[in-house]
Parts: structure tokens; sequence; C-alpha cells
């Protein structure tokens, strides 16, 4: 049986999706909730950037103010780690990760190693490949090209966890949609299979090295499944993006699109998920764009 077929034939049998298998994880949704729930609702700062670049004093008090207590840095905005620690001391808040730049990962990881230590990041996490780190991305590359180029960079992500490990820190990968751009076998080959990009990363790199940061609009968009990605490789997604998606495609607040996030966080536990951040690209009100998501989320904690 092939994978595909496989996996239809799991989804089928009520391994993740059927109507028995929702009533069962419906029950006792309360102590579901407090189990799979983060103490803190998170924020990826790129989301604020633009009040960021003016004032990030300003900026993180407010996000404080609405309810949040943890966030996800995305630049440092001209502040040195100290004045980023205590700023967020000051506003009882904790920032578990910060995303880099895989040229930051690869050329200045001291520095960066030292930054998060001092501010209290617990991650540090590559939040995209572009250009010619990108597999697939040069003209005339075909699918041995990709998967080679995403078996490498798979080993090179190891590396880079093994150091971060040696450091007392955690790497994690975060995806995109280009990671599900499914990559067909060749018809002459019948013992091959389909394969995506994201499954590469995931199959060759180590659970204890690599971690990832699920990105919900992201995986939807790109045409996955979430709960299928959590069933075939569980613990591996310590951190997510919370953000929304409507059925034409459009990113939303979160709560007013079409994700389950509620069906989602009913698998935290399998997922291996610790932390929570939402997330918009491009909002037209920064402030009240993460306060619509804030608000939304905080209906499920009861």
């Amino acid at each position: 049986m092939d994978r595909r077929r496989f996996v239809g034939n799991a989804l089928g049998a009520g391994i993740l999706l059927s109507g028995a298998g929702r009533a069962a994880a419906s029950t006792g949704r309360a102590a579901a909730n407090s189990q799979s729930l983060p103490q803190a609702w998170g924020l990826q700062l790129y989301t604020v950037r633009s009040l960021m670049a003016s004032d990030v004093e300003r900026t993180l008090a407010d996000v404080a103010s609405i309810g949040y207590g943890e966030v996800e840095f995305a630049g440092y905005f001209g502040r040195t780690p100290a004045q980023i620690r205590a700023t967020l001391d000051a506003e009882g808040l904790v920032a578990p990760a910060v995303h880099l730049s895989l040229g930051e990962l690869r050329t200045n990881f001291e520095a960066a190693v030292e930054a998060a230590v001092q501010i209290g990041h617990r991650y540090l996490v590559l939040p995209h490949l572009a250009g010619p780190d990108r597999p697939g991305n040069a003209p005339g590359e075909g699918r041995a090209e990709v998967i080679d180029g995403y078996t490498a960079l798979a080993d090179e992500f190891n590396r880079i966890g093994e150091a971060c490990e040696a450091a007392g820190l955690r790497f994690a990968y975060h995806n995109h949609d280009f990671e599900l751009e499914v990559f067909e076998a060749p018809e002459e080959e019948e013992e091959e299979e389909d394969i995506r990009p994201l499954d590469i990363l995931l199959r060759n790199t180590d659970p204890d090295l690599v971690r990832f940061e699920i990105d919900f609009y992201w995986i939807v968009h790109g045409g996955g499944d979430v709960l299928e990605y959590f069933w075939l490789h569980p613990g591996r997604f310590e951190l997510c993006h919370v953000k929304d998606r409507t059925a034409r495609g459009q990113m939303v607040d979160v709560g007013a699109g079409i994700i389950d996030f509620e069906g989602i966080f009913e698998r935290a536990g399998q997922a291996g998920l610790l932390h929570y951040f939402v997330e918009h690209d491009t909002p037209a009100d920064p402030l009240a764009s993460v306060r619509a998501s804030y608000e939304y989320l905080a209906t499920l904690d009861g």
C-alpha cells in the first residue's frame, strides 16, 4: 500500500478525523483544554514590526497589556540584549524564541547564542529559506536535485541543532507553503513515492536536535493537513504560529477564518506543542489585529 493511500485509509478509519474520534476527543473538553492550551499565549513580533521600529518599549508594553505573556523576536531594532531583557522583565514578558536567518546562524552563531542567553531565549528558529539557500530555486533543478538539496539542508540542520544543544539551546525550523510542494515520482519508477520538502526535513533530521515551528496558515495554504503531520511526526512540533486563513486563502486575524484551532489544540500533546505564537504577516492595524486574535483565543481557555 502506498503512503498516500495508507494515510487516507488511516484518516477514514478514525485515527485523526472521524466523527467517533471527534466525539471522544470532545468528551471532557474542559479537562483537555487544561492540558493542551498554553499557560500564556505568545505573539510573533513580526506582526507589530512597524510599531517595534518606532518604539520597542512602548510596543512591548502594549502587547503585555493585551494579555500576551510570551513573545518571539524577529530582530531587536537597535536595542542591546541587556535593554531587551530589561524591557521584558519590566512588562512581565518572556521571549522563548527568536528568528534568525540561515546566514546569521552560519556566520554569527556565537553572538546569537550570547544574545539568546542574556535575553532568555530557549530556541533559535530558522524562519525561511530564500534565494540559493532554497533547493529548487535555481533554473533547471529537477526532483533529484531538490531531494538532494533538502537532504543536505537536513544534515546542516542537525549540525546547527547539535551546536545549539551544546550551548544549552534548541534549534527549530519554521515552514511556509513551498515546503508542501509535491514532487511527483517518475512514472517508470514504481517504487519511488511522491515527496514534499517538509517530509524530507522531518525524516532526515534528528528529533533530539531539530524541532519544528509549525505554521498552521502555511500548512493549510500549501495543501497540507496539520493533524496528519502531528500523527506522522509526533512530538516534533514544540512551537507553532497561530495564524488563520479564509476559504479563499486570505490571511486574517485568528478566529476570523476557517482553521479549526480547537481541533488542532486537542492534539497538542501528540504534536509536542509548548509555545503558541499568534502571527499576521500584513495586518492593517497591528495592535487591533493582535488584540482580536487574543480575544478569540481567550474564549478557548474555558
